[in-house]
């Protein structure tokens, strides 16, 4: 049968052959015979997926689904929002290390209904690991080219209502130098500290706190007299980003009501310096505040949910404020803040053992734009234990960033009039398996409509200056992913995947123009071996 894992595709989490979206899981064996230290390289491998770094290891890394914006992607880890407010929304993955992660789930296609503003293209949910035996003490430690190190140790204890779990790992790196001048190396550090515990009170109250923290270091080059080529220059970003949750999960004795009560947090901070005179200094805090209560019936095979959540948002920056005379006044000292209240619903029902039907909506009440109303519907179709048809419509929304609102550049000035955007989106897709589950192959069309799509290049022509502006019509993007899974023998695997994007926006004569930085092909062949076969469960 096609393999059935639990998935975080849904309110409450449902298997990957009752979710119409395309989705990979990553799980700790993955990481570990991987053997790579940032969570983006292993990323690239996956179908719909175009991962972009700026420079050396450490260096600010983009990832987009399906041709879309980097701050379209909602990141989790343990069910914390992480995207970055002070930096455009997007997740910096440069600051991702892979030590302590359980599993990591990616869902491409809007989960906008569900999860709001950010979830436009899709999720990764990244779940941290657990304590899994009474008492355990595991180090580990990793050397390599360019003085890099790798270095880690954790500590577990687990009884039967209570577990905890600590991890600290540190990654450091002399780096690269990738400026055509100069010999300095750009180097990279950060420290991470990873913190789990769960609690049955009783059997049915539950208990889950989740925290995790990396500190660090990235030096980098930039284009310093503006001529397009990378000058070598003594510039470091020192960052540290915290995610923490406490949640509280009760059933009734019959399963059939649940409910979920979160607090979760997370905070960004960035420090920059050039030739170690400080420069611009940001920070962001968004708090998250939910309540989901479940209704299960007709012996577990329909399920409806009722979500209220609470978004509060912070953004600070300061720096030194310089006048650029016809350029005007540089001043990046900013504060802001926004609210989100929302409510959202969903149904799922699996109408037979072939058949699923899932309907979610959720309305946004922010305080700085109009109400937001985003919906998709779902359907699947399990047509025997080794095919599966799926296929989804939905809308979606993104909000403007803080930095598109209220820019802080030199020659630059943000736009508080911006409207969010909106994008109608649909997919299909089937999975197959031959050979008794030895090979599988899913392939999934996509497509994806964009309007008010904000242009956060756009030269004012009285002005002379750069700001940020919806546009109008609409921008394009559709195309194909393909993956096949084989398990050649008991100890030798290969996976490939490929992915077609054709993403247009309108240019300035009103013609349809291909988007930059969008890959018209991409793909990835992984052959993999392994010593020994898993042992049988």
């Amino acid at each position: 049968e096609i393999e059935e894992i639990l998935v975080s595709a849904s309110l409450l989490p449902i298997t990957i052959n009752r979710s119409a979206n395309a989705i990979t899981v990553i799980d700790r064996n993955q990481l570990k015979n991987r053997a790579v230290t940032s969570v983006s390289d292993l990323l690239r491998d996956v179908a719909g997926l175009a991962v972009s770094r700026s420079g050396v290891q450490g260096s600010q890394t983009q990832i987009r689904i399906r041709g879309s914006e980097a701050n379209h992607l909602l990141v989790l880890i343990d069910g914390v929002e992480a995207n970055n407010p002070s930096q455009s929304d997007e997740f910096n993955w440069g600051t991702l290390v892979a030590s302590d992660i359980e599993r990591i789930e990616i869902i491409r296609g809007s989960q906008s209904s569900m999860l709001g503003s950010d979830a436009m293209a899709g999720v990764v949910n990244i779940i941290t690991q657990s304590a899994e035996q009474p008492f355990g003490i595991k180090t580990f430690a990793e050397a390599g080219s360019f003085d890099t190190q790798n270095n880690g140790v954790s500590v577990e204890l687990k009884n039967e209502d209570f577990d905890m779990r600590l991890g600290i790992s540190h990654l450091q790196t002399a780096g690269e130098n990738i400026s055509r001048t100069g010999p300095e190396k750009d180097g990279y550090e950060n420290t991470n500290v990873n913190l789990k515990s769960n609690w049955s009170a009783t059997d049915q109250l539950h208990l889950t706190f989740a925290a995790r923290q990396a500190d660090g270091i990235n030096e980098y080059d930039s284009d310093g007299n503006f001529d397009s080529l990378i000058d070598d220059q003594d510039q470091v970003s020192e960052f540290r980003n915290v995610t923490m949750r406490l949640q509280a999960h009760h059933s009734s004795i019959d399963g059939r009501w649940q409910h979920q009560v979160s607090v979760g947090q997370s905070t960004n901070d960035n420090d920059e310096f050039t030739l170690g005179i400080p420069g611009t200094a940001t920070n962001s805090t968004k708090e998250q505040y939910r309540l989901l209560s479940s209704l299960f019936w007709d012996k577990q095979k329909q399920r409806a949910s009722f979500l209220m959540e609470r978004e509060e948002e912070e953004f600070q920056q300061r720096g030194a404020i310089n006048d650029y005379g016809v350029f005007g006044i540089y001043d990046p000292n900013q504060s802001r803040g926004r609210n989100t209240d929302s409510i959202a619903l969903e149904y799922r029902a699996d109408t037979s053992k072939k058949l699923t039907l899932g309907v979610s909506a959720r309305y946004d009440d922010n305080s700085e734009f109009k109400r937001g109303n985003t919906a998709r519907i779902e359907v699947i179709y399990q047509i025997n234990d080794h095919l599966r048809l799926r296929s989804a419509y939905g809308t979606a929304i993104k909000n403007p960033t803080f930095t598109e609102r209220f820019g802080f550049y030199t020659n630059f000035i943000g736009n508080p009039s911006l409207e969010p955007e909106e994008s109608v989106n649909w997919e299909l897709g089937i999975d197959r398996q031959f050979l008794e589950g030895a090979f599988s192959l899913s392939a999934t069309l996509f497509n994806s409509e964009l309007d008010n799509e904000i242009d956060g290049n756009f030269m004012d022509p009285i002005t002379y200056r750069y700001t940020s502006k919806n546009r109008e019509g609409s921008s394009k993007r559709q195309g194909i992913e393909l993956t096949t899974a084989s398990k050649l023998n008991d100890v030798l695997f290969f996976n490939t995947s490929y992915t077609y994007t054709d993403s247009v926006e309108l240019d300035g004569d009103n013609h349809y123009a291909d988007e930059a930085r969008r890959a018209r092909h991409t793909g990835s062949l992984n052959l993999s071996w392994q010593a020994m076969a898993e042992p049988a469960h």
